[in-house]
């Protein structure tokens, strides 16, 4: 479909103006479309007119390609030509499409009013498309209107949601803060319960209070104590001197930790005072080391900081408390050891020198522990001119045993007065133990040499078995069966052995701290020993026997953790000149 219009004044100009809009509408041009096109087309006409001339309006329809191959979209494309005579001849032509759903083959426009007035204002003015533009852009109006209380209110809930979620915000950084907090007291908990029980096995696992006033400084250095100070009193009493910070003797007379400086601690459990004079600069924590009769001495420190965290303060008054503890028990330890060694030595005989028979005997108390008091030795001359040698051990340890050592000693003594053999004197033995202690138990081993019989008679109750070495060198394990343990509630007779010993043999007996082992028992342990006796030349056993004995000491304790005491009582008999 074409339609043309020849446009020369007003009136040409709004006739086709009418009839584009009329030709729009009918080809189902969108409202919207129909105002931009009459507007567009008005515009133009109106600046045709003012140019003069003669003007031709073009209006066809046809189709556009669209992106999909094979496919079209109906348009109306109004065109506005000068005419040849015009004097904007050459001039390009002006073009406007829209688009138009609705075909139709032909459509009459209608009649168009002929007054000029009217021709003249509908060019000029708005027509019924303009007006249902506005109407529908009234309504649009309307719509934003509400649209845009809607956004008002919109917003002011999302102001409100702002605010909530701000508050919302707030709280959880408060949640999150206390649980930060929480979780950083948790871990210094933690942390001081761990350095606490730490700093506790360190300081109870020595039984030297020498030592443990020694580790407790490098315990709390630096992290805990700037410096650290430990006063023991004397052991009648004495209360430290005017050298030490009064809160210090304030601490020792009342029992009570103390804390000195210029400003106020507030620390739980802990009596503030006035500055030190001796340090009036750094605040000192004044701890007694408390016992059950009175303190032992008083632990000064200074803060690692400017003061020490409440928490920290109770800790340090705690790990105080454990120490000591620990020095009590190690000066506790050491007295009973002192006690029970000195016991001990003083009731270990001299050993007689009797015609023929050369003895030298070696005692160590153990180490580790107190462990000390059970094993003894002994060598005494019979009156029938024989002497008795014997080494024993008492279990249990300490002054319980060696007391019950010196007990046995003694009965020996007496009923070999009488005479009697090994296997008798330890029968005795038993009897007398069972009847005098029946919850202690003792092993012992005794032999007998006479100048006139060129045999030893032995005997033993639960004691590891003797070991011979004979003047060529070779050596065996008396093994005889034994006597059980003496003092169990059982009546045995206690057997004697005899074996020949010629001039230049060697008796060793022993206890069982010198031969026994944990980790691998007693047997490879007596085998060790065996060895030890066996390299000895009769050259060397004649001629320094207290040489020998410590020739057997030192490979045999090369290994040993000396936590029982050790025995040895070597026995040779002289060879002949």
């Amino acid at each position: 479909m074409t339609r043309t219009w020849q446009i020369t004044d007003v009136t040409d100009a709004a006739r086709a103006r009418i009839g584009t809009a009329r030709l729009a509408a009918a080809f189902g041009v969108p409202p919207v479309e129909r105002a931009r096109l009459t507007a567009s087309l008005g515009a133009q006409l109106r600046l045709c007119l003012a140019k003069g001339g003669t003007w031709r309006l073009t209006l066809e329809t046809g189709t556009v390609s669209r992106t999909v191959p094979g496919a079209g979209e109906s348009v109306l494309h109004a065109v506005v030509t000068p005419s040849p005579r015009t004097a904007a001849a050459g001039q390009p032509p002006w073009w406007v499409t829209v688009p138009c759903p609705e075909a139709a083959a032909d459509v009459d426009v209608g009649a168009v009013a002929d007054d000029p007035a009217l021709l003249a204002e509908a060019l000029l003015g708005t027509d019924e498309d303009t007006a249902l533009v506005l109407e529908r852009l009234s309504e649009q109006e309307g719509l934003v209107e509400f649209h845009r209380e809607e956004l008002q209110q919109t917003n002011q809930g999302v102001v409100a949601l702002h605010a909530e979620l701000d508050a919302a915000g707030r709280a959880q950084r408060e949640a999150f803060a206390a649980e930060r907090k929480a979780r950083t007291e948790a871990e210094n908990a933690r942390r001081r319960l761990t350095f606490l029980a730490d700093a506790s096995a360190v300081l109870t696992a020595s039984l030297d209070h020498h030592e443990i006033v020694r580790r407790l400084p490098e315990l709390l250095v630096p992290e805990y104590a700037a410096s650290v100070d430990i006063w023991l009193f004397d052991q009648d009493g004495d209360r430290p001197g005017p050298a030490h910070a009064a809160a210090a003797v304030v601490a020792a007379r009342t029992g009570r930790p103390q804390y000195a400086a210029a400003h106020p601690g507030g620390l739980p459990g802990v009596d503030d005072q006035p500055p030190s004079a001796l340090a009036p600069e750094r605040p000192l924590l004044c701890i007694p080391l408390p016992t059950r009769q009175a303190p032992l001495g008083v632990v000064t420190l200074s803060p690692p900081g400017e003061r020490w965290d409440a928490d920290d303060a109770v800790m340090l008054v705690e790990l105080t408390r454990r120490a000591s503890i620990a020095i009590d028990h190690a000066q506790r330890y050491q007295h009973n050891r002192d006690i029970a060694e000195t016991l001990q030595r003083a009731l270990l005989t001299e050993l007689p020198a009797p015609p023929g028979l050369a003895l030298a005997a070696r005692y160590l108390p153990a180490t580790h522990g107190l462990n000390i008091g059970g094993d003894w030795y002994d060598a005494f001359r019979q009156p029938d001119g024989g002497v008795i040698t014997v080494v024993g051990d008492v279990t249990g340890h300490g002054l319980r045993a060696a007391v019950m050592m010196s007990q046995l000693r003694t009965a020996l003594r007496a009923y070999a007065v009488d005479g009697g053999s090994p296997g008798q004197l330890l029968t005795r033995l038993h009897t007398f133990l069972h009847h005098l202690q029946p919850d202690l138990f003792a092993t012992a081993v005794i032999a007998r040499f006479h100048p006139d019989d060129p045999t030893v008679t032995w005997a033993a109750a639960g004691h590891p078995p003797p070991v011979l070495r004979t003047p060529d060198g070779r050596v065996r394990t008396l093994d005889a069966k034994p006597g059980a343990m003496l003092g169990i509630p059982l009546r045995q007779e206690i057997a004697d052995h005899t074996v020949p010993m010629a001039p230049g043999s060697t008796l060793a007996l022993y206890t069982d701290g010198l031969v026994e082992r944990r980790a691998r028992g007693i047997d490879p342990g007596i085998a060790r020993l065996a060895d030890a006796l066996g390299s000895f030349g009769p050259a060397e056993l004649d001629a320094d026997l207290e040489g020998s004995a410590d020739g057997i000491l030192r490979p045999m304790l090369s290994d040993s953790e000396r936590d029982d005491d050790v025995c040895l009582l070597l026995c040779h008999l002289r060879g002949t000149d």
